[in-house]
């Protein structure tokens, strides 16, 4: 059984509130759910404590036992602190024509 930590949405039209559960990744976005892990608010203001909650207990618990959290559900453990950000990649500078960008004279094409 794959499980995902994911959103399942509560509340009511135009007012979106959402849980953060663990599921089965083939039940449906708001069928049945192994727990709930915690909810988020996002039409609460950015600094109110009512804007997100989460049992830190039982998301360090599904992530070591393999549940992959979804990519917005990542991005609020990320800023909650409780999953790495994936790492940078780091591109070198791009060089000119002839490999060189040191003398000016080599950009120049006749």
């Amino acid at each position: 059984m794959a499980v995902k930590i994911r959103l399942a949405r509560l509340g009511c039209k135009n007012r979106a509130f959402y849980r953060i559960v663990a599921a089965d990744s083939h039940t449906p976005r708001d069928g049945k759910h192994l727990q709930v892990l915690g909810f988020y608010d996002p039409l609460a203001a950015k600094g109110d404590a009512r804007r997100l909650g989460l049992n830190v207990d039982l998301v360090k618990y599904w992530l070591s036992v393999g549940a992959q959290p979804t990519d917005t559900v990542r991005g609020i453990l990320m800023r909650a602190g409780l999953v790495n950000p994936p790492p940078m990649v780091v591109m070198g500078q791009k060089k000119g024509p002839s490999g060189d960008t040191s003398n000016p004279e080599n950009l120049i094409t006749q």
